[in-house]
């Protein structure tokens, strides 16, 4: 059975398609990529059918990341398919419990950087969009770390289902 991870931010051109490539290339590592699926997608609709911001992609093409990817808007009806939906910010967080259609939907959604011990008291990822290329970088440093928790968690998530 399939493991359903989807990453959302708020257009799916910065944070999310970063996180869903870093961290598809996490679950290929640890070679549970035929059992964990990856994907992403915004709170909100403005960019769908376009690629990731060009400097998300140059990013994750300088740390060795794949950069195919697609926005789209969440949809609800998805979370009848999904077991985790993972919020790079606290404004996410709380809109994807909104559209939650049931209590046991809302609590499958948590804040990336939650897996992050190093996070602190921190537990957004920034929006980069309005700044410049540095703020890129800072966003992948920050999903870098939150994907080793994250995926130590699915892992557990994975291999108690096989049990």
């Amino acid at each position: 059975m399939t493991y359903r991870v989807c990453f959302v931010c708020t257009g799916n051109i910065c944070r999310s398609p970063m996180a869903e490539s870093v961290f598809r290339a996490r679950v290929a590592e640890a070679g549970l990529d035929d059992r964990v699926e990856v994907d992403s997608a915004g709170t909100d609709g403005w960019h769908e059918g376009e690629g990731a911001d060009p400097r998300t992609v140059t990013v994750l093409r300088e740390n060795g990341y794949g950069t195919g990817h697609t926005a789209r808007q969440f949809d609800p009806s998805w979370y009848a398919r999904l077991d985790l939906v993972i919020a790079l910010d606290s404004g996410h967080l709380r809109a994807l419990r909104r559209l939650a259609p049931t209590e046991r939907d809302a609590d499958k959604v948590r804040l990336l950087r939650s897996y992050d011990p190093a996070a602190g008291d921190d537990p957004d990822v920034p929006d980069p969009y309005y700044g410049g290329a540095d703020g890129f970088d800072a966003c992948l440093e920050m999903v870098e770390a939150a994907s080793t928790g994250l995926l130590a968690a699915v892992r557990e998530q994975v291999e108690g289902r096989a049990a």
